[in-house]
């Protein structure tokens, strides 16, 4: 690393910024298997394109058929996953890029690792809070059912840890409530906390 010298280019993240007219960020969805984070997280990519952002959708299988194909699911590779996410992110938001990141991310540090990357403000924890037993109902892969049959190792919620976040800056069931609901409460969070402002 001692012959690796940032390069630093003319075209800033302020350009940028001012070119896209919007305040990018990080919403970082964290929750079990089958708690709707992928769900959720792609009907606000579509309602924030619909209302003019630039926007980008990170999805936890998608960034492993390519970006993280080389790692399983030991703790190890999670923590690796996450890591790598969160340099990506990090990248799309210096480009001025709305990010929404869907991933279960089990670990609080490696969370607040990722938070760490961008700026104050630019980082927006949004816990996808379903309990574990709707989340089997569920099941929308069969996952749980591998799982619980042994089929699936260090799995998330059977045999594998998830630490809920302490402090997220917004909570979401969506047992308890349908996704346009859902999707609602996200965009009048992020107009209220001046995220949004067409």
């Amino acid at each position: 690393m001692n012959n690796i010298v940032w390069h630093h280019h003319k075209i800033t993240k302020k350009n940028r910024i001012e070119q896209l007219q919007q305040s990018p960020c990080v919403l970082w969805f964290t929750g079990l298997s089958g708690s709707g984070k992928s769900t959720l997280a792609g009907a606000l990519e579509e309602k924030l394109f619909s209302m003019g952002y630039h926007v980008y959708l990170l999805d936890g299988d998608n960034v492993r058929h390519g970006l993280c194909k080389d790692l399983g699911f030991s703790d190890q590779d999670r923590v690796e996953n996450i890591r790598r996410i969160g340099e990506v992110s990090k990248l799309m938001v210096d480009a001025g890029m709305i990010v929404l990141a869907a991933f279960i991310s089990p670990f609080r540090q490696d969370r607040q690792i990722v938070r760490q990357l961008v700026d104050d403000q630019e980082f927006i924890e949004i816990h996808v809070n379903t309990p574990l037993e709707v989340c089997e109902q569920r099941d929308p892969k069969g996952l749980y059912k591998k799982a619980r049959r042994g089929e699936i190792k260090n799995f998330t919620g059977i045999d594998s840890v998830y630490e809920q976040p302490e402090n997220p800056e917004l909570v979401i069931e969506t047992h308890r409530q349908p996704f346009e609901k859902s999707v609602t409460q996200i965009v009048t969070y992020l107009m209220e906390r001046g995220v949004l402002n067409k």
